[in-house]
């Protein structure tokens, strides 16, 4: 090789370092842009609300390891997925999302940061020869870089696809979800000895989880043991079914042979005094089969609208809350629902501690017949604090709130629900 080939080699190398270097410096923008462009061309990875802050992590992961290696000329055989990349493979494989469907975000994904890697080529001091030049040198890195990415993305899913397919196709498990989807008629004395669980009794059910970012291997195990603390606190009548999800999360159903009204109450006592509790959604009890079915429907709706919420503290939430039903109705509409609420709070709909300290004083004042007196002694606060508070609500809002008043009130409990998801972003 020539010294001036051998120059103009390095030379290419400084400048998609140079480049790299520079893309690395706004890496969180890059990567959010990537993140946008693959859940509105890819509607499989939007379908499960709880997978999404894992999809921003790979995203992230992935976009840092392609610079540092475009940066550092790393060869494309010394590049291996990240680990929030290997993560999210692995859940959408016990997920049931198609291979095909991960493969093609990896396909966009290389697509967008190619383009934002060649407007950064374009805006760099390069002559135009060399820029064609570069450009090619990134092209091919690129596409090697994908090449060896994808073959290690198509290994990681199979192999874990395999592996958890053994897992969950357990002859009690197949048959739990086969009797949750309900389209042929059961035989209930035979599905209870198949399942060891007494579907003519009442039954209380819980869907169970651990966020995505406490993630230590074990989950299952402690999820599994939470579940059977919650069955001895609440006195069930047998033993409790539990039916893993995936990794994080698990299916549970306590049996009675009666109702237990206090049941729920006791499951918050419970989740409270346990420092690692997870994060808890609870149905209704209710007898029967068709019972085992809809307390667990309703659990996941319960469990959906903790998701949509922004409240990132551990916490129980239970089918018979105040309003949480409502809410629940209205978590596929998200959007509208946003601007239904702006529309009605105005304001008052500003993602701030004063507006929320407002809304709460608002929605019990409501709650309570409209009397200070009775909300004051509820939100522990003096009568004319809760009157100041409920007339700044109403300036915030910015009209009265007597023609409209089931709006407002409904405007409010979604607030209460689904808090910075269908906020404005705060302003004083």
């Amino acid at each position: 090789m020539t010294s001036s080939r051998r120059n103009g080699e390095a030379e290419v190398d400084r400048c998609i370092a140079t480049i790299a270097a520079r893309m690395n410096e706004r890496v969180t923008d890059v990567s959010a842009s990537i993140h946008c462009a693959l859940e509105e061309e890819i509607p499989e990875l939007r379908a499960d609300v709880h997978t999404v802050e894992l999809l921003g992590a790979s995203v992230q992961g992935n976009v840092d390891t392609l610079l540092y290696a475009l940066r550092h000329d790393i060869p494309a055989t010394r590049i291996h997925l990240p680990s929030a990349g290997t993560e999210y493979t692995k859940r959408l494989a016990q997920r049931d999302v198609p291979l095909n469907a991960l493969v093609r975000a990896y396909h966009i994904g290389q697509r967008r940061a190619t383009e934002l890697i060649f407007a950064e080529l374009q805006a760099a001091d390069v002559g135009p020869v060399d820029r064609f030049v570069v450009g090619r040198a990134i092209a091919t890195r690129l596409f090697t870089y994908l090449d060896q990415v994808i073959q290690e993305v198509v290994a990681v899913y199979e192999g874990e696809r395999e592996q958890w397919l053994d897992t969950r196709n357990s002859v009690r498990a197949l048959c739990v979800r086969e009797l949750l989807k309900g389209k042929e008629s059961v035989d209930v004395d035979s599905a209870t000895e198949q399942i060891r669980y007494p579907l003519r009794w009442h039954h209380l059910a819980l869907i169970v989880w651990y966020p995505d970012t406490e993630a230590h291997g074990d989950e299952l195990a402690e999820l599994q043991r939470f579940v059977r603390g919650s069955a001895e606190t609440t006195g069930t009548s047998g033993q409790p079914l539990f039916v893993a999800d995936d990794q994080l999360s698990g299916w549970a159903w306590l049996p009675y042979r009666s109702a237990r009204p206090d049941a729920v109450a006791d499951i918050r006592a419970f989740a409270a005094a346990q420092r690692d509790a997870p994060n808890v959604a609870i149905g209704t009890m209710v007898p029967g089969l068709s019972g085992f079915r809809r307390s667990h429907r309703l659990a996941q709706d319960a469990r959906t609208v903790a998701l949509a919420g922004a409240d990132t503290e551990h916490r129980v939430v239970a089918a018979e809350d105040p309003g949480l039903s409502v809410a629940a109705l209205l978590g596929e509409s998200i959007a509208e629902v946003r601007e239904w609420v702006g529309d009605v709070l105005g304001d008052l709909a500003s993602d701030t501690d004063s507006d929320a300290r407002l809304r709460d004083t608002l929605q019990v004042f409501l709650r309570t017949g409209s009397s200070y007196k009775a909300a004051a002694a509820e939100l522990d606060l003096h009568s004319n604090s809760v009157k100041y508070r409920v007339g700044r609500a109403v300036s915030r809002r910015g009209k009265p709130i007597a023609e409209d008043r089931l709006d407002v009130e409904l405007a409010l409990l979604v607030c209460h629900w689904y808090g910075p998801a269908i906020l404005r972003p705060g302003t004083a």
